[in-house]
């Protein structure tokens, strides 16, 4: 169902052209692009958290991501108020849980605010990184800002390093489909030049990423991607060893190459109709393995790999990824079978059409399943980077199976005409060379060399004049033409995706980040406290606001009243708040005593948000007294 087409000369370089000036403006969005909301294991709480303050120094950080993350030696810094590091030794992962980081503190820390900055490689293979504060006692004046101390990627490797997955992507769009097209459809040297080059192009962006892959997670300079320190940092990771084993099975896809395009590709071998068939069958299992080895060097290293039902997910995947590279690669040969004017039957095309129906039913059923785990909702679909870059790469390939269905109109028109059948075969211009030569000198040499250019342009015209003769083969070739036009976007688009945060991670850090945020704006938080010492004009009500209610620096307000309501002295007046979950706590407020029964005290830290145990000691004589106990919501 899927065979494109070529255009005329002048049209297709327009078509390049265009496509080009796409294809740089994607480029441009995936490279200078790069915001926090790229970013792929977001971090959801840290101990002690954001903005906190402690009475006591912790004896250590900790951070929980979104989903699991690669740590180093310099994944978290703990930067104090004159901007010292206090942290002591390397972080490493709580409980052995891959979404967690904590590093120890030194003892003794100082009162004030200290600053946590961190970077680390999220599962799939994307750098993230960030950075928060809280204080110890109070918070102080720090000569370090949080902004500053995040490490970015150097603009420089993340557009070469972007640029090198889109040719990753493409090599092995070109390199499997070609090899499947001449194996299953039909072998010539326009279709070597095709898989050869898809080999090319995967081998030397595999390489370049292997490279530059250091400086991208570590925020280094394009100076630094050939130092073989942060290449063995980059071999010791996952997607390091996933760029690695990749390298290994292109050489042996170079061997299969060989094979498949050398002594089995010609049909004037000796050997039997038998022998062919069992290196046929061998070429099959061969390709398959090494293709399917390929595709999993991208399953296991980025999105499939994380997230949930990754069991199912990268087998998925790779099925995902295969199936591309047979219709998009496929068209990419059939279009360079079609241009270059050489013998190609009917049965061959409509072998390709059902072998490119079949990927793109396998594209559909995977395509679902990869969406519904990435992205999760239909709010997500529409209200997340990932989910509106998923709607344009829908549309894209649905717009690339309506150009597929004129393809597949074409295919059906074609006949085996005058191109297909067997002429006697001309004499090779070199001999009509040395022919000419033999009687003459080196000036008969030059002019039968010139006149064997000359008739060679000929017979290349009258081969063009002939191809385009056939209508049905021209509209073959612009059918295939645009469709292959439509895949580069459509590549480039898929690259841009593996760059984006999941929707369905996105939206839940937005919900958290939503919920996180809608407390801020409640007010001052009110509490009243009934007591009744048990004496002489023992019973009343103490009025307790905290202001502006959240965690950090507040003002506490007692307002005393009797039981008539009257504003009363009593002589002793003690709050304290307590965090029992946390076991933080007692933490007494220093209350000085106004006039009317009020009692005030100015900058009383609590250092989170929660549900508090609030402790209310009134003392209304020498003897009597009583303890009064209400809990309080902090946001």
């Amino acid at each position: 169902m899927t065979t494109p087409t070529a255009l005329p000369a002048p049209t297709a370089r327009r078509v390049l052209s265009v496509l080009g000036t796409l294809l740089a403006a994607l480029l441009c969005a995936l490279g200078l692009g790069a915001t926090p909301a790229s970013a792929h294991a977001a971090l959801t709480s840290t101990d002690p958290a954001n903005g906190s303050v402690v009475q006591t120094a912790p004896q250590r950080i900790t951070l929980r991501f979104s989903e699991g993350v690669l740590l180093n030696a310099d994944s978290i810094r703990v930067l104090d108020p004159d901007g010292e590091r206090v942290e002591q030794g390397g972080p490493e992962h709580v409980d052995g849980k891959s979404d967690s980081a904590a590093v120890a503190l030194r003892a003794g820390l100082a009162r004030g605010t200290y600053t946590v900055a961190w970077q680390a490689v999220s599962a799939d293979s994307h750098p993230v990184a960030g950075a928060f504060t809280f204080s110890i006692g109070a918070p102080s004046k720090t000569t370090v800002k949080a902004t500053a101390t995040v490490t970015e990627v150097d603009p420089a490797v993340e557009v070469l390093y972007d640029a090198g997955r889109y040719a990753a992507y493409a090599g092995f769009v070109l390199l499997v489909g070609g090899c499947v097209f001449a194996g299953v459809c039909r072998s010539s040297r326009s279709v070597q030049r095709i898989a050869v080059g898809g080999w090319i192009t995967l081998f030397a962006s595999t390489a370049a990423l292997l490279l530059l892959r250091g400086a991208y997670t570590s925020g280094k300079g394009i100076g630094d991607v050939l130092d073989l320190a942060l290449l063995g940092d980059v071999l010791a990771t996952k997607p390091g060893a996933a760029l690695l084993s990749r390298l290994l099975l292109l050489s042996a896809a170079a061997v299969f190459l060989a094979v498949l395009f050398g002594s089995y590709a010609r049909e004037d071998d000796d050997r039997t109709r038998g022998e062919r068939r069992d290196v046929a069958y061998g070429l099959g299992i061969g390709g398959t393995v090494v293709a399917v080895g390929l595709a999993a060097t991208w399953a296991m290293a980025e999105h499939a790999s994380v997230g949930i039902q990754a069991w199912l997910a990268m087998p998925v995947d790779v099925v995902h990824l295969v199936a591309v590279a047979v219709w998009l690669g496929g068209l990419a040969a059939l279009l360079a079978t079609l241009r270059s004017g050489e013998p190609l039957k009917r049965a061959a095309v409509v072998r390709f059409s059902r072998l490119a129906f079949a990927s793109v039913c396998a594209l559909v059923a995977t395509g679902l399943y990869q969406s519904w785990r990435q992205v999760g909702s239909w709010d997500a679909l529409t209200g997340t980077s990932y989910g509106r870059w998923l709607l344009v790469k829908a549309g894209l390939v649905i717009v690339l199976v309506g150009v597929a269905y004129f393809s597949r109109r074409w295919t059906t028109r074609l006949t085996d005409g005058p191109e297909q059948k067997k002429t006697k075969p001309a004499k090779p211009a070199a001999q009509k060379v040395t022919a000419a030569a033999k009687g003459g000198g080196a000036d008969s040499a030059e002019r039968a060399a010139q006149l064997a250019r000359q008739r060679a342009a000929l017979e290349k015209a009258a081969g063009k004049r002939e191809r385009d003769a056939d209508e049905n083969r021209s509209g073959l070739r612009r059918s295939v033409c645009a469709e292959a036009a439509v895949a580069v976007v459509l590549l480039a688009v898929t690259t841009v995706l593996t760059g984006t945060q999941p929707g369905r991670a996105e939206a839940e850090q937005q919900r958290a980040a939503s919920g996180a945020a809608a407390p801020a704006a409640t007010g001052p938080a009110e509490v009243r406290v009934p007591y009744d010492t048990g004496g002489t004009n023992g019973r009343g009500t103490a009025r307790i606001t905290l202001d502006p209610g959240r965690s950090g620096r507040n003002t506490l307000a007692v307002a005393v009243t009797d039981a008539a309501g009257r504003p009363v002295d009593v002589p002793e007046l003690e709050v304290s708040f307590t965090e029992k979950a946390k076991e933080i706590g007692p933490l007494r407020a220093t209350l000085e005593r106004r006039p009317g029964g009020r009692w005030q005290a100015t900058g009383f830290q609590l250092p989170m948000a929660g549900e508090w145990q609030l402790s209310l000691t009134v003392r209304t004589s020498d003897i009597d007294q009583v303890t009064e106990i209400k809990n309080v919501k902090i946001n």
